[in-house]
């Protein structure tokens, strides 16, 4: 099996409650980021395990699936033993052994259409420009430390193609117009959308999904923002923004980059 498609059996265990194939997937020595659950492939079955006996069955959706080096990141929506759905970005590294050794992830509840009508997931899932993976990759760093931590953010424009911007986010309409208006709209409020650090820029061929924390108002935030890109421009954005936990509330102590 390659990487990727251990990623996507490792994930769809959540779904048939198969422990057995989650323990022969992972690493003994795991690395859990998510805050809310323990760390190590124990916490991992375990938890695989306590679904199989839910009384609602788990739905797994894989929409996009990516493979950077050693790693593999996924979209997803999940729906956890009828809790209600779930849109996840799920980061995996791969050891030298070929076992799922290190997780970090993202999720936010699906919500309705955005205000131009896009959901969170929808659009294009084609794998193109495997070629340009490198440049793409640069050009979402450099638009991160321009733009979104504000460094250069008079070259805003030298990213997209006029106002031709696909928005996948909940809130924000398409277009730079729309990015504006809604970045308007927050400041009115005295919110303001802060990133501080990136900590990984992924990438295979025309897309690109960066990982970066910040601020949110006043609430430490993980933001992961998966961008298409189309003739050395940014067309299209997904994402997924969650409040970091208080440390007091971690069932791990890996943090959560």
């Amino acid at each position: 099996m390659s990487n990727l498609n251990k990623a996507l059996a490792l994930i769809n265990t959540f779904a048939t409650g198969d422990a057995a194939k989650a323990s022969e997937l992972l690493d003994e020595n795991y690395i859990q980021h998510n805050l809310a659950y323990g760390t190590g492939r124990n916490a991992f079955v375990e938890s695989v395990k306590f679904l199989a006996f839910a009384p609602v069955k788990t739905t797994v959706d894989n929409i996009r699936a990516f493979e950077d080096g050693d790693k593999v990141f996924l979209q997803t929506v999940y729906n956890f033993a009828g809790a209600g759905e779930q849109v996840a970005f799920d980061v995996f590294r791969f050891n030298e052994a070929g076992k799922i050794a290190e997780h970090w992830d993202n999720l936010a509840k699906k919500a309705p259409q955005n205000p131009s009508g896009r959901t969170q997931i929808d659009g294009p899932t084609e794998i193109k420009d495997l070629d340009k993976t490198e440049a793409n990759r640069e050009l979402v760093k450099n638009f991160l430390f321009d733009v979104m931590q504000g460094n250069h953010p008079e070259k805003t424009p030298e990213y997209f193609e006029g106002d031709v911007y696909l928005q996948h986010n909940t809130g924000i309409a398409d277009g730079l117009s729309g990015l504006g208006a809604a970045l308007e709209e927050l400041a009115k409020q005295n919110i303001q959308m802060v990133y501080d650090k990136v900590h990984q820029v992924l990438a295979q061929g025309n897309y690109a999904l960066a990982i970066s924390e910040g601020t949110l108002g006043n609430a430490k935030t993980a933001y992961y923002d998966l961008c298409r890109i189309e003739n050395g421009k940014i067309k299209e954005h997904w994402d997924v923004m969650e409040t970091i936990a208080d440390k007091k509330d971690w069932q791990n102590q890996n943090g959560k980059f």
